[in-house]
């Protein structure tokens, strides 16, 4: 990686995922012919970004809390 990429994409951002929000993300991706996974987040974060109606995490909130799928609770 060039000096000049690492200044546009500086830092490294790990996400872990479940099968089923793999399979999603890669069908949103190839569903709009994206070249690779990193610009397919990329894409949903500005939407999501862009997006009105969501709401502030409460104390407490965990990682868990916030799962991809519609369904996800993040239950214990």
């Amino acid at each position: 990686m060039g000096d000049d990429e690492k200044t546009l994409r500086g830092e490294r951002l790990q996400v872990m995922l479940t099968a089923e929000e793999l399979k999603t993300l890669d069908d949103f991706r190839f569903k709009r012919r994206m070249p690779s996974r990193a610009a397919a987040i990329r894409e949903i974060l500005r939407r999501g970004l862009a997006a009105d109606g969501f709401g502030v995490a409460l104390d407490g909130a965990r990682s868990k809390h916030f799962g991809v799928m519609a369904d996800d609770s993040g239950s214990d």
